[in-house]
């Protein structure tokens, strides 16, 4: 409610939702972000919700160096929620942190009309703080859920700091963004719709 007492508006909704690297190396086992189970529950949800609602679907997928626990391939690379490819369903690789970033994601947005999306995943200050920037600087509207992205804790660094928690990397990722994201709402307040058509 507002400051009079009013209900306030619905968020309006997307026509993107872009899953950020949730692989299985990141969301299971010793090396899975805290709160890994929320994480998974908001976004499968928030997977759902935007096949229901017709809006396009993308998941990255990082792809790491040799030996990381991400490396094309391996186990930890895999996707933790299945797909289900088709015309507004699919599945992006990508070498770096940006998802825009020698990769077609730019041209797959503008193709379909997408107008405004919402950013969620894995880690929020490298990958999808990343993403979600390089989106707005294209226009995009963007929300980024605050229940629905997660990273690990910084670790302590002598004469610098104690530990980071990584609730706080998360949320202080979000709030750099700018005022032109939407970072305070949750997964369950995302609402979607189908893109209108290429531009």
């Amino acid at each position: 409610m507002d400051q009079h007492g009013d209900t306030a508006p619905p968020p309006r909704p997307v026509d993107a939702l872009i899953v950020v690297d949730v692989q299985t190396a990141f969301v299971t086992g010793g090396g899975a972000v805290p709160g890994a189970a929320r994480l998974v529950d908001r976004t499968a949800d928030l997977i759902a919700r935007a096949r229901q609602g017709g809006a396009l679907l993308v998941h990255l997928q990082n792809d790491g160096p040799p030996g990381a626990e991400d490396e094309p391939h391996t186990p930890g690379w895999e996707l933790h929620h299945p797909v289900r490819l088709g015309p507004r369903e699919i599945v992006l690789r990508k070498p770096y942190d940006d998802g825009f970033r020698e990769t077609p994601l730019g041209g797959v947005l503008a193709d379909a009309g997408v107008r405004a999306v919402a950013v969620c995943g894995v880690m929020s200050e490298m990958c999808v703080q990343a993403t979600a920037r390089t989106a707005l600087e294209r226009g995009y509207r963007v929300v980024v859920p605050h229940d629905a992205h997660a990273t690990q804790d910084v670790p302590a660094a002598p004469g610098i700091s104690g530990v980071v928690p990584a609730a706080t990397v998360s949320r202080v990722a979000a709030y750099a963004l700018g005022s032109d994201a939407e970072v305070t709402v949750p997964a369950a307040g995302v609402t979607f719709t189908a893109p209108v058509g290429a531009h």
